[in-house]
Formats: C-alpha cells, sequence, structure tokens
C-alpha cells in the first residue's frame, strides 16, 4: 500500500484523525500540543506522568483513547527525549516507535504533532525528500528480493528502461556481450563465462543539472547470483547470494529518486550485471586475463568475481570524464566481519571526496566508515605471472579488493563502498535494506547545491 504524506498546520484540539501523535519529553516537560490535550482532558498527561507511566524516554509510547476533549479517535503520548536538544538518534527512535506502533493498530491515517520538537527541519521539503528517498529505497529492495530465476542480468536491463519511459533528460542503453568484447572488457566476459545468461553493461544518464557540469558517476555491481564459479562456495546459505546484485539495484534505486526529487545534478549510472557460474566453460584458478586497461590478472579465485566485473567497468566510466565515481558493490565477507551489519565500508583516492560521503551517511543516518587504502597492502596482489592477482590472501580482504579496484580508477576522483554487510539482513528478517540508497541520493543532492 502506498502512503502518502502532508504537511500542514493544525491544532489538536480541532483536527479530526484516527490517531493524533504527542510529543512528551523528559524530566516531566511537555510539547504545546500535549499541554493543549491535558487542558482539555481533565489533567490526564500530567497525572500520567505524576504516576509515572510517561518519562519522555526516547522511544517510549503509551496509547489513550475515546478522550472526550480531543477529536482524534487515539491519542499516542510519545517519548522524545530532551525538550532542549533531542539528538538525532532519539528523534529516529521516537519516529520508527510511532510507525511500529501506528502499523499494528488500525489506524487508517494519523496526525503527527511533532513539529513542535527542537529538531524540527523544513517539514514540506523534508518530506519530498524523504518521498524521493523512499521510492529509490523500495526498488532497490524489490529487485534485491527477487529470486535469481526471475532477476537475471536481461531483467535488469528491461527494468532500467522502464525508468527512462517518458522522461526527456534520461535515458537508458544496454550493451550486449558482443558490443563489451569489441571494448575488450574482458576482465568482466572472465565471469560471465561459465553462465547461459548473457552480461549486460546498463548504462543510464539522467541530465538534471547544467550541460556543461561533469556528472558524477555511479557504478554498481550487478552478479544477479554468485555461485562463486569453480571455486564453488558452501551451500549453506548459498541462496543468499542472490543479494550480490544489490550493488545494482542501489544504483536503480537511486537513479529512481533522482527522477522523482527531479535533482540538479548530472548522474550517470553504470550496472554491470551477469550471473557467476561453473560449467565447462567457465574462467578456472590460474587463468590470466587482459582487462579492458591492458592490465593482466591472474585469477587465484573465481569467488573474487566482483572485482573483475567492476575492474574494466572504472575503465568504461573514463569516458564520461566524471567529476567523481562511485561504485557500490556487495565485494567481501571480510567487510562483513569488519564492519558488521551497521556501516558499509568506504574507500576513496580523494580525501575530500571520503568525508563528503561519510558526512552525506550521516546526514542520512546511513553510514559508512572510511578504511585504509595504503601502498603496503598492495604488495598482497603481487603475481608471479601477471600483473596482479585478483586476491590478496586472508588478512585484510576488504582492503586489498578495494586495492585492487584503486589500480582502474586512478584518472578521476573515486570511492569504493563495500555494502557486503548493510545490502541484506539474514535470518527472520531476511531481505534487501535498500542501502546505500539514502547515502547517495543524500551525496548528490548536497552536490547539486540546493
Amino acid at each position: 500500500m502506498d502512503l502518502e504524506y502532508q504537511a500542514k498546520s493544525s491544532d489538536i484540539a480541532k483536527q479530526r484523525t484516527d490517531c493524533a501523535v504527542v510529543a512528551i519529553f523528559e524530566n516531566g516537560n511537555i510539547s504545546a500540543s500535549a499541554q493543549i490535550l491535558n487542558n482539555n482532558c481533565d489533567n490526564i498527561v500530567r497525572d500520567l506522568i505524576k504516576q509515572e507511566e510517561l518519562s519522555g524516554k526516547p522511544g517510549q509510547a503509551l496509547w489513550l483513547y475515546h478522550l472526550s476533549g480531543c477529536p482524534a479517535l487515539r491519542v499516542l503520548l510519545l517519548g522524545c527525549g530532551a525538550e532542549n536538544g533531542c539528538t538525532e538518534n532519539d528523534f529516529r527512535t521516537a519516529l520508527q516507535k510511532a510507525a511500529s506502533e501506528i502499523k499494528g493498530s488500525s489506524a487508517k491515517d494519523a496526525t503527527l504533532y511533532l513539529h513542535e520538537v527542537k529538531l524540527r527541519r523544513q517539514l514540506q521539503k523534508g518530506l519530498d525528500t524523504g518521498r524521493g528517498i523512499a521510492a529509490g529505497v523500495a526498488l532497490a529492495r524489490d529487485l534485491g528480493n527477487q529470486p535469481g530465476n526471475v532477476c537475471t542480468p536481461t531483467f535488469l536491463g528491461k527494468e532500467a528502461k522502464k525508468l527512462a519511459r517518458n522522461q526527456s533528460n534520461f535515458t537508458t542503453k544496454v550493451l550486449s556481450e558482443k558490443q563489451l568484447k569489441e571494448l575488450g572488457m574482458n576482465a568482466l566476459l572472465s565471469v560471465s563465462a561459465g553462465s547461459d545468461e548473457p552480461a549486460q553493461l546498463i548504462i543510464m544518464e539522467y541530465k538534471g543539472g547544467r550541460k556543461t557540469q561533469a556528472p558524477h558517476v555511479l557504478v554498481g555491481k550487478g552478479i544477479t547470483f554468485d555461485s562463486g564459479g569453480i571455486s564453488l562456495k558452501p551451500g549453506l546459505g548459498m541462496d543468499e547470494m542472490k543479494f550480490d546484485m544489490c550493488g545494482a539495484a542501489s544504483v536503480l534505486g537511486t537513479m529512481q529518486a533522482l527522477l522523482q526529487l527531479k535533482a540538479a545534478v548530472n548522474v550517470v549510472g553504470i550496472v554491470v550485471a551477469c550471473e557467476n557460474m561453473p560449467s565447462g566453460g567457465a574462467t578456472k584458478p590460474g587463468d590470466i586475463i587482459k582487462s579492458m586497461s591492458g592490465q593482466t590478472i591472474e585469477v587465484l579465485n573465481t569467488d573474487a568475481e566482483g572485482r573483475l566485473v567492476l575492474c574494466d567497468t572504472l575503465t568504461y566510466a573514463e569516458r564520461f570524464k566524471p567529476k567523481t565515481v562511485i561504485d557500490v558493490a556487495t565485494l567481501t565477507g571480510a567487510c562483513v566481519v569488519a564492519l558488521g551489519k551497521h556501516a558499509s565500508g568506504l574507500y576513496s583516492n580523494r580525501e575530500e571526496l571520503a568525508q563528503q560521503l561519510l558526512e552525506s551517511g550521516r546526514q542520512a543516518s546511513d553510514r559508512a566508515w572510511h578504511m585504509p587504502l595504503w601502498d603496503e597492502y598492495h604488495k598482497q596482489l603481487d603475481s608471479n605471472f601477471a600483473d596482479m592477482a585478483n586476491i590478496g590472501g586472508r588478512d585484510a580482504g576488504s582492503v586489498t579488493a578495494a586495492c585492487f579496484l584503486s589500480r582502474f580508477a586512478k584518472n578521476y576522483p573515486w570511492a569504493h563502498l563495500d555494502i557486503a554487510g548493510t545490502a541484506w539482513l539474514s535470518g527472520p528478517q531476511k531481505g534487501a535494506t535498500g542501502r546505500p540508497v539514502p547515502l547517495l541520493v543524500q551525496y548528490l543532492i548536497n552536490q547539486s547545491g540546493k
């Protein structure tokens, strides 16, 4: 079900609604709307505070029903923390609790009187931005959750073309394997070699800024199923390898959000899509391939395939003369070990770009953590037979993967987001999260200057 949001002025004593959400603060402080409610309803709010039913702790919630002095059918008293200095985390906790409580009720609509919380922003602008980001996150989640027999490389190409329908400033084109071979994208094609599904390079161009502005390029890893290839993964949990295209899904989701927001920025979204499967034609450990850049790669492990499809795509990205390039990939289990499910790993060859992305993640509550990209780690990629190996051993696996990619991104400001820990959840909540769409959209909004 789609939700509709509006920002407008209303009086809790007059507004009819299925649910009114009212802020309560710590230390016995209450919001102006809560005070009106208290005055009209026989001192009910103050009495509950005295009885220690309400403390104002962030996320505390208490339902009230059928109050004679309030036209709302039900009232949710919501703890929001300190009256003067409610933190972003406190406010987020409160909003999440409110959403959960309302969802579990029979209310068909809700009016939130939370503008009185000191952490308020420009509501209408916030709602518009939130709608756009939510649409992008929803698309990324939907694509990520599709099974591998539905979400194929061809399917992703069709979804990208849907975004371009009836759009004057958005185009999509898809390159075939024949075209990829002509471009010399042999690293990419070495991954799709074992699959019956043809690889696709999907290029989306959104032109919301001035013609003279260099575009920001987003590159998404779209391995629609990753068996590991000849270096076959263990069977347990292999079903979750349908999520190995969540980097691609996040790029599609970001492009969706930009369209909805009409963002004043130029962005190229490139999705590199293929399957990694074992077969008689699959690339073998020990094979040497020549990348589009001319650098040769010894494939020591075919399960380190993401960097192979990304390296050629990073070379391809040069033709757009980009202002920045950001690749997004469920790249390494090592990143999950390092950072868990809370933060995406961030690597960059420009400190300014790294800091901009970190701040965007903080603003969007979609955080990343800055990881090292030092010369010392590059030695682990040494090969006796090629310019480099595609793995650097067990130690610092996420770092050496980023070092590998950095060798193909020397000609522009580049960042790499390893989202292996944040792109999906396992267990009872199994499913795609839509991250890092919020981070990417916030970054691009910031870059637009609006």
